[in-house]
């Protein structure tokens, strides 16, 4: 049977994206139906970039399916730090473990590793290119709290030129209909002109702003990112835009009441604690959506199925 990887959103039909977000509904309904399904399979994380919730969400999945994690967490920990490549490791881990979930600083890496593994790889976030788990995780945020895909106005606010989150969940909500997509960010950082692109061939309406305050009342969902220290080619270009939005109590004011607030986190200080007790905020309950996906996606990906009361 052919393996079948996660590298891209797009990787999954809007049939099967729905599918996913239904079942993650299903385990956080019936946790106890789920708790031995993947017993001795075996989950590899792959980590050569630092993570705390994307490897935490799929080690604690796998683990809440009765299944087992091994791996690694930094490079320097695996024989990458030989001159390895990732083909392969991937090659190699999939001798000892049934499903490999993967994080590089490189774009590309994972896509190149599945290449030749003998199973399902999912691409945990590869430099600023995609992160396709984290946009499941926002889709069934997306959906519990607003009930639906689509007909929806959404704010991305940041870095939305190195934001890999904000790529791969404006491709994945194009697929949906009536979607209006609002971009906050500096100049320096605004959303690249591939996605743009992707944008008008869709017909997506959208409009690029500066300004957080002056959209805030249009917004159904505003979705914060961090500047990424990490993405940028000198200290002095990130200090001077580290800065630019820090949304707080005040900026929500003019906001609507039933705003949904998201944050694929880590924060630093792009949203204050201040706003961590508004109803409004839901990236702490994003987090743990991840945790749901993430369990969703590997019975997907081996194929797993629950079987039927008799």
């Amino acid at each position: 049977m052919k393996v079948r990887n996660l590298i891209k959103i797009t990787d999954l039909s809007v049939k099967e994206i729905d599918e996913m977000i239904a079942l993650a509904d299903e385990i956080r309904n019936d946790h106890d139906g789920y708790m031995d399904i993947c017993h001795g399979k075996k989950l590899a994380t792959l980590f050569f970039e630092p993570s705390t919730r994307t490897r935490l969400s799929f080690e604690a999945a796998m683990l809440e399916l009765g299944g087992s994690v091994l791996g690694f967490s930094e490079a320097a920990a695996s024989s990458a730090a030989k001159g390895e490549s990732v083909r392969d490791t991937v090659r190699t881990v999939g001798c000892y473990a049934d499903i490999i979930a993967m994080r590089h600083p490189k774009e590309g890496a994972p896509m190149i590793a599945a290449e030749g593994s003998t199973v399902p790889v999912i691409n945990g976030g590869d430099g600023g290119h995609f992160h396709p788990t984290q946009t499941l995780t926002d889709l069934l945020t997306i959906s519990r709290e607003r009930g639906r895909l689509g007909s929806i106005t959404i704010g991305l606010c940041g870095d939305l030129y190195f934001g890999r989150t904000a790529h791969s969940l404006i491709e994945a909500l194009l697929r949906y209909d009536d979607m209006k997509f609002v971009l906050i960010s500096p100049d320096e950082l605004r959303v690249p002109r591939y996605i743009i692109d992707k944008m008008k061939a869709a017909g997506a309406a959208y409009e690029e702003v500066s300004k957080m305050e002056d959209v805030m009342p249009e917004l159904d969902i505003l979705y914060m990112t961090r500047i990424q220290r990490e993405r940028f080619f000198n200290e002095e270009d990130y200090l001077r835009l580290k800065d630019t939005y820090i949304l707080d109590p005040e900026k929500l004011n003019g906001a609507r009441s039933d705003l949904t607030v998201m944050h694929p986190l880590p924060r630093v200080n792009e949203i204050s604690v201040r706003v961590d007790d508004d109803p409004r905020a839901r990236y702490f309950e994003q987090a743990l959506c991840g945790k749901y996906i993430r369990m969703a996606l590997i019975l997907t990906l081996l194929g797993i199925k629950k079987e039927a009361k008799q």
